[in-house]
């Protein structure tokens, strides 16, 4: 059952903070509406005062009035201001990552929604989520930019090429909200579409349960690190290491070849393992194999998922994505 808004033509408010969105919104609205209509007022009665009534006449002077000049610069500062502090607050609770979210990863393709929870099961163009509870999207494309938006949520963000990118929301109402790509990305991008599907934490559990789930990311990124790409043959520690130690590694900070330093971070593992040569970790040979092509986009995130497991509390220090950097080898 798709969800009313008391709003004609606006989507139900369903997310912690769809109310500061639309408030932020109707503030602005407000302020066009009280600087529009006085102004197209005086521009009709200075067209009806100052009308031509006679050929050549010389005007009254007019002087300045300082009081005029500040008023008129004070207050349209104070409504910016406000305008612009009002949009900080909302920018940050919206795309400030928070620590105790249930993490499920999105991979947009044209012309469908990927997404895989933590717990292993799949779906299409589909998306089912507990109410009252934070979720973390870790997004990412296999070809072309798209942008996942929830209008219900008031929340939206590109996904990008060769990056990850992050939403999160919390649904405060049991409901079936539209998802849309709002981004063109082709010519069947109207078709783009899906449903987020909100439950109480008892259905949500029992849809959990009544989906047979294949390998949770972590296994699947388990099973190819250390099997079917053989990367545990260099970075599994003992005698025969040869690359960077992957234990403990995410979230610190590691020194490269040629001075400077990085964060490891989601990205940062990224493009470790499709671009290992661009920085090399200091104290190690670029001797590192690319896997650009060789791994898809879920295998990608299901490596980055294993290597974050291997360092305790690793969700809780992911937050706002840092600047994307290889790992090297």
């Amino acid at each position: 059952m798709q969800n009313s808004s008391w709003i004609p033509f606006f989507p139900e408010q369903a997310s912690t903070f769809a109310w500061q969105v639309d408030l932020l919104y109707f503030y602005l609205i407000a302020v066009s509406v009280a600087f529009a209509i006085p102004i197209v007022a005086a521009i009709f009665f200075f067209i009806v005062k100052y009308r031509e009534v006679e050929k050549f006449a010389t005007p009254e002077e007019i002087h300045g009035s300082m009081v005029l000049e500040t008023v008129w610069s004070i207050i349209p500062f104070i409504i910016s201001m406000t305008i612009f502090i009002g949009g900080a607050i909302v920018y940050f609770n919206q795309y400030t990552m928070p620590k105790d979210a249930m993490e499920i990863y999105v991979v947009g393709k044209q012309w469908m929604w990927k997404a895989q929870h933590s717990t292993g099961q799949r779906e299409i163009n589909e998306l089912h989520v507990p109410v009252g509870r934070k979720i973390k999207l870790t997004m990412t494309t296999e070809d072309v930019l798209h942008d996942f938006s929830i209008p219900a949520f008031r929340t939206k963000a590109d996904v990008v090429p060769g990056r990850y990118t992050y939403l999160w929301f919390e649904a405060t109402k049991p409901g079936r909200y539209h998802l849309y790509c709002a981004e063109y990305c082709g010519l069947n991008h109207s078709g783009m579409v899906g449903w987020i599907n909100v439950m109480e934490q008892r259905d949500f559990d029992n849809w959990l349960a009544g989906n047979t789930s294949s390998q949770t990311p972590v296994e699947m990124g388990k099973d190819l690190f250390e099997n079917k790409l053989g990367c545990a043959s260099c970075h599994a520690g003992g005698a025969n290491q040869r690359g960077a130690k992957l234990e403990g590694i995410f979230g610190k900070e590691v020194k490269l070849v040629g001075g400077g330093s990085t964060i490891v971070n989601d990205d940062y593992l990224r493009n470790s393992i499709l671009n290992p040569a661009a920085q090399v970790v200091e104290g190690f040979q670029p001797i590192m194999p690319t896997f650009k092509g060789q791994v898809t986009e879920e295998q990608l995130n299901a490596l980055v998922a294993y290597i974050k497991s291997l360092t305790p509390n690793a969700a809780a220090t992911t937050g706002a994505p840092a600047a994307p950097a290889p790992m090297g080898n």
